[in-house]
């Protein structure tokens, strides 16, 4: 008879509210740039991300949220992206929900980005 064994998994989820174009001491970035700013959100989940001790390998879902959003938009998006991707411990090759929405909490906001996570 073939034993089975139970082995115990534990997962922690962790969601990263919406993180957006502020450097470390809270100072806007890239204000009027699509590309900077999603950069700069890019870096800032990567920072959270260390703090809670996981990385971009732990990420299973990101939404984008993207003011007036239009197709036209997608080059920008991009190359913010493709910048993020060149820098250290960086992975924006996920899972994503891309939303347009009239606006954000702040007026030179254009961009917002949450993570949803799940740690072993």
């Amino acid at each position: 008879m073939t034993g089975w064994r139970v082995r115990s998994i534990c997962a922690a989820r962790v969601f990263l509210a919406g993180q957006v174009a502020r450097d470390a001491e809270g100072g806007r970035v890239g204000e009027g740039d699509l590309a900077a700013q999603v950069e700069q959100c890019y870096l800032n989940i990567g920072i959270a991300l260390s703090d809670v001790g996981g990385s971009f390998d732990d990420v299973a879902k990101l939404t984008v949220y993207v003011v007036d959003w239009h197709p036209d938009k997608m080059p920008l998006l991009g190359e913010g992206v493709a910048r993020a991707a060149a820098k250290p411990a960086v992975d924006p090759v996920k899972s994503i929900t891309l939303l347009g929405v009239a606006a954000l909490g702040e007026p030179d906001l254009l961009v917002e980005i949450e993570a949803t996570v799940v740690l072993d």
